[in-house]
């Protein structure tokens, strides 16, 4: 089966990784260049932020219309989350080629904002694949589970290791706002303190600044069983230390212009994936949030009084709630 996949991001890179680790299919399209060659490589195409995806537009533009007629040459099509590029994608394909299916794997937020986009979705999309429970209120039936249940198969025990974490996002921006921060707060702690580096930027880590204080490591997971608390940056890795059951803190800080516009039209009580999945059972917040202004020493003071216990208590409940991974019952609709 020949299968034209659009995975822009390093996480919808990760969990296509899981699919293919458990069926051999052949792929085009976007996607990272350690599954072979793409007629694009989604490094091409990973940034975030209004100003930063400007430059972007021309090319994306192309390579639409350029996937599209590839479509004709594939079986099927496999859309994976970057609703921004990937709804325009569905809909030229279906202009070119009708009759292909396409599945669209990890739908757009639009629980979070532009809930227009649940329309177009059920115009161009065949299958929905959806990852959290809650979601079932907007797109009906389809939650295939969450792939970091597949991803993440140990989780944190009890044991103290005097080392503390800081992952600074997987984006240049995110890294250049939140990394004076951390340098801050690792110049205020006394146990070892470990740098998650995404492995894209193993030979580019001028971006880090100085980085003296900090081991590095390439390893989100283990370094994160290995932690007693850690630092993070809001996006998929708060999700991934909350399953592990990692004490931590999520942090944010976008550009003001784009911070303000995106209060303007995202209309949650909570940034941070388990806050929100949480609060939709019911539940109080999972983890503190820290957006756009930093005090050092109350992130000092919610390292140093975690609750370790408590913490396991509630990685536990929010794996009850996603229930399972997602990547086999993925296999199951493109085959079927």
């Amino acid at each position: 089966m020949k299968i034209l996949v659009s995975s822009l991001e390093p996480s919808a890179n990760l969990h296509l990784s899981e699919i293919l680790k458990r069926e051999k299919f052949e792929i085009v399209g976007i996607f990272d260049e350690k599954f072979g060659k793409p007629f694009y490589s989604s490094k091409e195409f990973s940034v975030m932020g209004f100003i930063d995806v400007l430059p972007k537009i021309l090319k994306a533009k192309e390579a639409i219309k350029e996937l599209a007629f590839l479509s004709k040459s594939c079986d099927k099509v496999l859309l994976i989350d970057g609703p921004s590029f990937n709804i325009p994608l569905a809909k030229e394909i279906k202009k070119v080629n009708p009759n292909i299916e396409i599945i669209y794997y990890i739908l757009p937020k639009v629980w979070a904002w532009k809930k227009g986009r649940i329309k177009t979705i059920n115009k161009y999309i065949d299958k929905k694949a959806y990852i959290f429970p809650f979601e079932k209120e907007y797109w009906g039936e389809g939650y295939v589970g969450n792939p970091l249940l597949d991803e993440i198969t140990t989780f944190r025990d009890e044991k103290i290791y005097n080392q503390v974490a800081f992952l600074a996002g997987s984006r240049k921006s995110e890294i250049k706002s939140l990394m004076p921060i951390f340098r801050e707060i690792a110049k205020k702690i006394d146990v070892k303190k470990v740098l998650v580096v995404p492995k894209i930027y193993e030979n580019n880590m001028d971006i880090y600044g100085d980085i003296s204080n900090f081991e590095i490591s390439f390893d989100t997971h283990k370094t994160l069983l290995e932690s007693d608390f850690a630092y993070i940056c809001s996006g998929t890795a708060t999700l991934e230390a909350a399953i592990i059951g990692t004490p931590f803190v999520l942090m944010y800080k976008a550009r003001q212009i784009e911070y303000m516009i995106a209060k303007m039209f995202v209309r949650l009580n909570y940034v941070g994936l388990a806050n929100i999945i949480f609060e939709k059972e019911g539940l109080e917040a999972f983890h503190k949030e820290y957006l756009q202004k930093f005090n050092i020493n109350e992130l000092l003071e919610d390292y140093k009084t975690s609750n370790l216990q408590k913490w396991l208590q509630k990685s536990k409940k929010i794996r009850e709630i996603l229930k399972f991974g997602s990547s086999e019952n993925v296999i199951k609709l493109l085959k079927n």
